[in-house]
């Protein structure tokens, strides 16, 4: 502890009786911030994955896309789609009816109505999978789920539209216009029997909530939106509130790479929990086999946030082991600031020279300045992903690599000028 004497003093010794409490209260404020913040992450991150795909079009749009080229979805379509016309259509009772002024023998117009059945049933069915494997229906699927998008936020707000609506005590979204053009492209291949076929309104649509949980979602939705929208954001504030009231910043660096990174696999347990989840509820029903496609579709996003996370927290651990006064920490900073600032001693030139003076004076926030540039093109867009992650890593590390650069050249072109010497702090 430093001591201060003077004449004011008459000689004693006076103790700055306010440091400690106010070193205890600044480390205690960072932890309680880097507690808050780890409590934190993995809600925020849900909440505001699924706030924005829920409240932008685009995003939503730009996920369920590619739902569209997933096998296991197009049979399950084509499926409900198929069993519609078919359930409408009586192939059998057509061709009896054909072929009975023709076919006097019962045996014989069986065999022949048995197989031509079969094969036009097989026509329509794949008529309809080529359908949904069609760019025409990949321009469909985008119209629909754009309106079934603005159509569930609108319902969840408590209104109801055509799109989706609620029937009963079922959440339904209609699908009208894909069965209308399944039936004109059936029609187009010859089949006409389908054209006047009647599909009652409740083969036409897809159930998608029940009125129970619909309340519930309305409730979560009501209350969850506009906190999920400020949650990230504040959580950011929180991990940065941590490393500005740490004294020992480096230490504190390691300390919100552990956390995040604890966070990520955490969220990647929740997301194991809840494809499993998700496969139970849709067993048993048309689209069970394509509930991995669907879950995989849908979280996509979250997906790749979440190994985005995972390596930050990793990089930052590295990052404050680097930067700390540990033994090998300082080794490895020391041969690499030091072989980058040799290099930058033997760059020509009285510009490089000037300019990396003026670096040398400037390069604490000219770091900060690098690192938030590499945040932002991580985060432009909002659309996070692991090779942008990368770049964003390799980019930030060339600038910091450039401005070490600099600062040996700033230092190399001023070999005279008196550099200040750190005082020395007693025992």
């Amino acid at each position: 502890m430093s001591q201060v004497t003077g004449p004011d003093t008459g000689g004693s010794v006076v103790e700055p009786a306010a440091t400690y409490p106010a070193s205890r209260g600044r480390a205690a404020a960072a932890i309680i911030c880097l507690v808050l913040a780890g409590l934190l992450t993995v809600p925020a991150a849900i909440g505001y994955w699924g706030q924005r795909t829920l409240n932008d079009t685009q995003r939503y749009v730009e996920t369920v896309g590619p739902l569209i080229e997933s096998p296991e979805v197009q049979d399950a379509l084509s499926a409900t789609v198929t069993d519609a016309i078919q359930q409408q259509v009586d192939i059998e009772a057509l061709l009896n009816e054909a072929f009975a002024g023709v076919i006097d023998d019962a045996p014989r117009l069986e065999l022949l109505v048995g197989p031509l059945s079969a094969a036009i049933n097989g026509a329509v069915e794949r008529q309809v999978r080529e359908f949904f494997a069609s760019d025409t229906f990949a321009d469909i699927w985008t119209r629909v789920n754009t309106r079934a998008q603005q159509a569930l936020q609108r319902i969840l707000q408590g209104d109801e539209t055509r799109a989706i609506s609620l029937q009963g005590e079922e959440v339904v979204l209609d699908v009208s216009e894909v069965i209308d053009e399944v039936k004109v492209r059936l029609v187009d291949r010859g089949l006409t029997f389908v054209e006047n076929a009647p599909i009652p309104e409740s083969d036409r649509q897809i159930v998608l909530l029940d009125a129970p949980r619909l309340a519930q979602m309305r409730t979560i939705y009501a209350f969850g939106n506009p906190v999920a929208r400020w949650m990230l954001p504040i959580v950011g504030l929180l991990y940065a509130g941590a490393f500005v009231l740490a004294r020992r910043k480096p230490r504190m660096i390691v300390a919100i790479g552990a956390v995040i990174a604890a966070n990520a696999l955490l969220l990647a347990l929740a997301l194991s929990v809840g494809r499993q989840l998700f496969s139970n509820e849709l067993s048993g029903t048309t689209f069970g086999p394509a509930s991995r496609a669907f879950y995989e579709t849908l979280l996509a996003y979250l997906q790749r946030g979440q190994v985005v996370v995972l390596w930050l927290g990793l990089v930052l651990v590295v990052a404050g082991w680097f930067a700390g006064a540990n033994q090998y920490g300082t080794a490895v900073r020391t041969t690499v600031t030091g072989g980058l600032e040799r290099l930058g001693a033997v760059l020509p030139g009285d510009h490089v020279g000037a300019g990396g003076r003026w670096v040398a004076g400037n390069v604490r926030w000219l770091r900060i300045a690098a690192v938030a540039l590499g945040a932002v093109i991580l985060l432009w867009g909002n659309d996070v992903s692991v090779a942008r992650w990368w770049w964003s890593l390799a980019l930030v590390l060339f600038l910091l690599a450039v401005l070490q650069v600099l600062v040996g050249a700033g230092r190399a072109s001023a070999p005279h000028e008196a550099r200040p010497t750190s005082p020395t702090v007693p025992a």
